[in-house]
């Protein structure tokens, strides 16, 4: 995996995939390098969630997302909760053991960052409207 981060002017920065995608940052006004990874350890940990549900009937999901940060340099994350939504006809423990498996074993960017860091989480279903 390959990458490049490039200042454009001001607080401004562009981070560039080795295919040419672009993330457009800023450390002033965001999304910033700490949103982004934020961010990010809910978009991995989403993916396992959606492909671990299979064949369920599902028809939404999201990741909801909250940290706290060391109050002095380096303002690390020192916790995060993550608050799992699914709407569909989806048993809760599944939903559960899916996003168990995720923190513990597959979710890489999570499992990338400092261990002592608390990641706390839950689920909640919702019905499907059209259901």
């Amino acid at each position: 995996m390959q990458g490049r981060v490039e200042w454009t002017t001001g607080t401004g920065m562009v981070g560039i995939n080795a295919s040419g995608q672009r993330i457009e940052m800023d450390w002033e006004t965001g999304p910033s390098p700490m949103q982004l990874t934020l961010q990010m350890v809910g978009a991995c940990s989403l993916v396992d969630v959606v492909v671990g549900l299979k064949e369920r009937p599902f028809s939404k999901a999201w990741v909801e997302l909250d940290s706290e940060r060391a109050e002095t340099t380096p303002r690390r994350f020192t916790s995060m909760t993550m608050v799992y939504h699914v709407v569909g006809d989806v048993p809760l423990k599944l939903v559960e053991r899916v996003v168990e498996k995720s923190h513990e074993k597959y979710c890489s960017v999570s499992n990338s960052l400092d261990p002592s860091i608390t990641i706390e989480w839950r689920v909640v279903l919702h019905e499907d409207e059209a259901a």
